[in-house]
């Protein structure tokens, strides 16, 4: 992409406990995780052909858009697990126009990092870059309803992300981060979660890294599920999408 910076970030670890309810957990989730994104595959497989085909007759370039993430993988370590912090490449259907020049985002983040981005009337009272003339006409779309997000489920069967945890971010929001900030990191990174059902869009970044820091402190089973149902009516509002 125009104007994309290659950011280099340095490997970082959180230790956590090696208790036995963890290691079951971890091996559900995984197992949550292969079934459920291979029966929304299936399932959805009509639906991602209409899609590729409307974004090909819709502008030029590609059907995908691709771009380098930040993320986790837990590896075991005698007693203990940690949390090895590494970029990943993260699946999209493409919703801009080709060879879009990634430094307005990158402007915007910076901004929303350090609280100078605000809430207003005039962007329908979201912390989001509104009305970007990157995005094309059947993107807004697909953003609006987030079908621009399924070919994630690919991710999630690749191991790189799981189907709920902490938003994958750009390597230039991490270099952003401050003291505490990658705590958040601590987790595989997830197609929807507390952020998406609970403030998506409409929460400063300190109220961001707060929910995000409580889901990881929090992870079960029974949590992954509460999620994954809220998730449907906060897709089906469109609340925070744009």
């Amino acid at each position: 992409m125009a104007g994309q910076q290659t950011w280099q970030w340095p490997s970082r670890i959180a230790l956590v406990s090696d208790r036995t309810e963890d290691n079951l957990y971890f091996a559900a989730k995984r197992g949550l995780d292969v079934i459920l994104a291979s029966l929304l595959l299936v399932l959805l497989s009509p639906l991602v052909l209409i899609i590729a085909i409307l974004i090909r007759l819709d502008s030029a370039g590609p059907i995908f858009f691709t771009q380098e993430r930040v993320g986790a993988k837990r590896q075991s370590m005698g007693r203990q697990a940690i949390w090895m912090i590494r970029n990943f490449t993260m699946y999209k259907f493409r919703s801009m126009v080709q060879n879009a020049d990634s430094s307005v985002h990158e402007a915007y983040i910076k901004d929303f990092v350090e609280g100078r981005a605000q809430a207003t009337p005039e962007n329908g009272g979201k912390f989001k870059l509104t009305n970007d003339p990157r995005v094309t006409p059947l993107g807004r779309l697909l953003r609006k309803f987030s079908l621009d997000e399924l070919p994630q489920l690919i991710n999630v069967l690749n191991g790189d992300m799981s189907l709920v945890g902490p938003r994958p971010v750009p390597p230039y929001e991490v270099a952003c981060y401050g003291y505490g900030h990658h705590k958040r990191l601590a987790a595989l990174p997830g197609i929807t979660g507390f952020w998406q059902v609970k403030g998506r869009g409409r929460v400063t970044f300190e109220e961001m890294i707060r929910m995000d820091i409580q889901y990881v402190q929090n992870a079960s089973l029974w949590l992954d599920l509460k999620v994954l149902f809220l998730t449907i009516p906060a897709v089906l509002s469109r609340r925070g999408a744009e």
